[in-house]
């Protein structure tokens, strides 16, 4: 099916908008002069992407978008890389792959949809009258996405259609519809152009070249999140202030990931690791991150300057307890709770740590998704893993548990991720939470890795003379070795 786009073009004799130079970056794309007057663009030979030419008329004109951030494949700042003595990783291009010669890469092309846009959002942000609408890039896809976001609470939400339909901006859609929903925006008065703005910053410092730690698995918590919020306990107790502390822990709690765990940033001497003294470093990295934005934005800037503090502060309890390092200390406390009976959600404190539970479920919630979402996910984690693994073998540093392709499967690594680490997490939030969605996770959770154990030779056989397998007998410590320092961390 060929699609013909209308692309917003800016003359070459036209001076650059300011606003556009004041962005934190621009990008030009080559496309034919036949946009400019042909009678009917159909006519034009080839297309790609949101990119129409002739390939008899290779004449370069410019189309200067907006909502663009260019992260050059080569002179980031020193401060970006690594700082071991003998190995100069730049994290940003770590999962990056080589592009042919003078092609365009395919998520370059998906952003070429943020011109329109941006620049329709901002006039409707502004009250202008809608004159002359300009025409959204394939307005079937926005309208589908619209439609998607009317099931936003189901467990079923399937981020990776909603993402392609919103073209790579699934954080930003999904989150600032949330805050719409609940009616955040005008109850604590926040302005939406700096809601955007903020939206749009995280989403850009997600590093979208790796392959699980990006802004659609950002967006993939968040919509979990919105689904714990909206069980009967927490949507009973939670208050308006605590439902926007999640929603922004939610987007926000991997803001930056490297795509290496923290064992891998200590043992290269990483200036993060050194800053936070090897403890939750990434976490603490995450939350300061999302705090530099939040005062660069100004979002709360009406706010008294302690309840600005209060936030803050709050963001940061609730990124740091997605530190995987700490699963059993956070669990044990939780597990006591539900024994002793004492959660009392009229209590700050405890709402508050459900909140931190809520959001540590979040986090690891792939393995209780629907197959064919779960499994996706688990191919993209052990992909990011496996990557880690390469680049210590490279450098002949120690690898990483589960990060070693030849020793690993994808099977066997999810086999031992959901045993040891999602299964206790999840039983005990049905305990704390008995309902038809707690129940639909477990059985998702059981499925799946019933359908994993299938694709694991070792799972479905055994020595036939009754002697142990060492692989199995190592597979229960490689497993646990998750809550040490796992990628996932």
């Amino acid at each position: 099916m060929e699609l013909c786009y209308q692309l917003p073009v800016l003359p070459l004799d036209r001076p650059v908008p300011k606003h556009v130079l004041s962005r934190r970056g621009a990008i030009s794309f080559s496309s034919s002069s036949s946009l400019f007057g042909a009678p009917d663009p159909r006519q034009l030979s080839q297309r790609r992407g949101a990119i129409s030419y002739d390939s008899s008329d290779q004449t370069a004109l410019y189309i200067r978008m907006l909502d663009v951030r260019v992260r050059s494949q080569v002179g980031f700042e020193p401060e970006r890389r690594g700082s071991h003595p003998y190995l100069g990783v730049d994290f940003r291009t770590l999962h990056s792959r080589a592009e042919s010669a003078g092609s365009i890469p395919a998520r370059r092309i998906r952003r070429l949809f943020s011109f329109q846009r941006h620049l329709l959002s901002s006039r409707l942000l502004r009250g202008a009258p809608h004159l002359n609408p300009l025409h959204i890039l394939d307005e079937d896809y926005c309208g589908q996405a619209k439609c998607m976001l009317e099931k936003v609470g189901s467990w079923n939400f399937d981020i990776f259609l909603f993402d392609r339909l919103t073209n790579g901006n699934s954080l930003v859609f999904l989150t600032f519809h949330l805050l719409s929903q609940y009616g955040l925006i005008e109850l604590f008065q926040l302005d939406m152009v700096k809601v955007r703005r903020f939206l749009v910053l995280v989403q850009e410092d997600y590093h979208n070249q790796n392959p699980y730690h990006n802004a659609v698995h950002a967006a993939d918590v968040t919509q979990a999140m919105h689904c714990y919020l909206r069980e009967p306990k927490l949507a009973q107790s939670l208050t308006s202030f605590d439902i926007l502390l999640g929603l922004l822990a939610a987007a926000t709690h991997d803001l930056d990931h490297p795509g290496v765990n923290q064992p891998f940033l200590i043992k290269t001497n990483h200036y993060l690791a050194a800053l936070y003294r090897n403890t939750s470093v990434l976490e603490n990295h995450h939350w300061r991150s999302a705090v530099g934005l939040l005062r660069e934005t100004e979002l709360f800037s009406h706010l008294p300057a302690e309840d600005s503090l209060s936030i803050e502060r709050q963001l940061g309890s609730l990124i740091l307890a997605t530190d995987i390092s700490r699963q059993n200390e956070y669990l044990s406390r939780f597990r006591t709770h539900l024994d002793e009976n004492d959660l009392n959600l009229g209590n700050a404190s405890h709402r508050h740590f459900v909140l931190q539970m809520a959001l540590k479920c979040a986090d690891i919630c792939n393995p209780c998704r629907p197959w064919e979402l779960s499994k996706q996910w688990s191919e993209k984690v052990t992909e990011e893993f496996f990557h880690q693994g390469d680049i210590e073998k490279k450098h002949k540093l120690e690898i990483s548990p589960l990060c070693d392709s030849e020793a690993n499967t994808i099977a066997s690594v999810q086999i031992g991720f959901m045993t040891y680490v999602v299964e206790p997490l999840f039983a005990e939030w049905a305990r704390f939470s008995d309902t038809r969605l707690s129940q639909t996770m477990l059985g998702h959770l059981g499925l799946n890795k019933a359908s994993w154990s299938t694709m694991e030779p070792e799972a479905s056989g055994s020595s036939e003379d009754g002697e142990s397998d060492p692989a199995r007998a190592s597979e229960e410590p490689s497993s646990r070795a998750l809550t040490q320092g796992s990628p996932e961390s």
